[in-house]
């Protein structure tokens, strides 16, 4: 097994073109003289392609304040969307007496990081360490951080990830009730929590309960798609499950409102944005009792399975747990649906989130 370290030390060999082209970038930065916060992304906005993951936020920052990429006075970025060699642009800022916010995501841990857990937690320690505020996205994520980087001697402030309220909403006409449409949707990236939402859908049939399953986004495990297809062939499920490409934050409204249910089986997820957009268009959830789930949801809006709690190894919920809770749901859709709009409401709207980063904001630029 090759040490994280030596691959780290080629990475940076082979992205050393890149490494340069960042270092140019940097040499632009200049701190605006105005009170009024103008933020950085490092560029991560920029890079083309689907937005998604931790820089889907930045979207909602951008769409709230002023912004620019080489004249800026606030440096903003996330941790599980770093731009390339974070690092350099750090120091460039910092040197020139502008403003650095990290938003805190997830950690890496034993149970999906296993060797290479530090070569994915000391980059986040470092920039973190550097950090004048630092965002948690849930108290779980502010607990894990303090476990696998270490304390922050930094102000901080858990805020839970935002929702446009506007775009994401209740579709005018709610889709029938038959075929009941489960929803599984987000970054796959392992097996087992993909696996678990196709067995639901198979004793949910089985069960004579109709219902089919949309599996949306990229699947990221080796072999992952020809892996699952075998699967959803052996559960005899082929006229049952879509497959959806990677999606834009556009379209994923849509995708949610052709929906009644999300079903995330993702272990010790630390604060999935999923999870509000499906509540915010008005689907009750279904996941486990791990991560921020618990911060994020109540028993009128979800339905929560328990699993033990490892940093060692992954506990996703069973088919057999997923169909039972989806099964309590649908006896009372309608119930769950209104109720899911309402909390999301309450718990994650865009609004209120911009307005306690402008106080964050505003408070580093006079010093506070």
């Amino acid at each position: 097994m090759i040490p994280w370290q030596l691959k780290e030390a080629f990475r940076n060999l082979v992205d050393a073109p890149l490494r340069r082209k960042t270092m140019t970038r940097c040499a632009a930065i200049a701190k605006v003289s105005t009170t009024e916060p103008v933020l950085g992304f490092g560029s991560v906005l920029d890079a083309g392609g689907l937005i998604h993951g931790g820089a889907v936020k930045l979207l909602s920052l951008r769409s709230g304040f002023s912004h620019h990429e080489e004249r800026f006075n606030i440096l903003y970025l996330v941790s599980s969307a770093q731009p390339a060699f974070a690092g350099d642009l750090v120091r460039a800022c910092r040197s020139r007496g502008i403003k650095f916010v990290w938003n805190q995501n997830g950690v890496g841990y034993p149970a999906w990081a296993g060797r290479e857990t530090e070569r994915h937690n000391a980059p986040m320690r470092r920039l973190r360490g550097q950090a004048d505020f630092v965002v948690y996205q849930s108290d779980f994520c502010r607990r894990s951080a303090e476990k696998f980087l270490g304390p922050a001697a930094v102000r901080s402030e858990i805020l839970l990830n935002p929702v446009d309220l506007v775009k994401f909403a209740p579709a005018a006409e709610s889709p029938p009730p038959d075929p009941l449409r489960l929803l599984a949707i987000g970054t796959q990236n392992y097996r087992e929590r993909v696996v678990s939402a196709l067995d639901c859908l198979r004793i949910l049939r089985e069960e004579k309960i109709d219902c089919t399953l949309t599996i949306a986004g990229p699947l990221l495990w080796k072999d992952a798609k020809r892996e699952i297809c075998e699967t959803i062939s052996s559960m005899d499920l082929g006229g049952s499950v879509e497959m959806l490409p990677p999606f834009s934050p556009d379209d994923a409204a849509a995708i949610y409102k052709a929906h009644h249910i999300l079903v995330h089986p993702k272990y010790m997820d630390p604060c999935p944005t999923v999870v509000a957009e499906a509540l915010a268009c008005g689907l009750p959830v279904v996941a486990s009792r791990s991560g921020g789930i618990p911060e994020m949801v109540n028993g009128t809006c979800s339905k929560l399975i328990e699993v033990p709690f490892s940093w060692d190894s992954l506990h996703t919920p069973s088919g057999r747990q997923l169909a039972d809770a989806v099964d309590s749901i649908r006896k009372e859709l309608g119930n769950f649906s209104r109720t899911a709009r309402r909390h999301a409401e309450t718990m994650f709207d865009e609004r209120v989130w911009l307005e306690r980063h402008e106080r964050i904001f505003r408070e580093l630029l006079a010093g506070a």
